[in-house]
């Protein structure tokens, strides 16, 4: 049984970090998935691709899967800059701004 532990990056539609500190431990795949001929949908005998399990180290992940037998693949997170605005956001509405601004 093959695994792998990563770290999630954000998504699209969130601005800040959060659900992106845990370490994930998702199983791969163990059969294909098939397509129902009448109505189109996807299905899957696997059970194990509905299992993710959330750690809060990458050291926890491993010595889960260390302990239950699994064949773990580690996956590192790229570091990601930080978004600092040099004056900050609230510099937007400040009273004595110079210029016009409009949405």
């Amino acid at each position: 049984m093959r695994a792998r532990i990563y770290k999630p990056a954000k998504t699209a539609m969130q601005s800040g970090t959060a659900k992106t500190k845990d370490w994930v431990l998702v199983f791969d795949p163990a059969e294909r998935r098939s397509v129902d001929p009448l109505m189109g949908w996807t299905s899957s005998g696997d059970m194990q691709s509905q299992v993710r399990l959330h750690f809060e180290t990458k050291e926890a992940a491993l010595d889960y899967a260390a302990s239950h037998g699994i064949d773990a693949v580690v996956t590192e997170p790229k570091p990601r800059k930080p978004v600092i605005r040099q004056r900050g956001y609230g510099e937007n509405f400040v009273p004595h701004r110079r210029g016009a601004w409009t949405h």
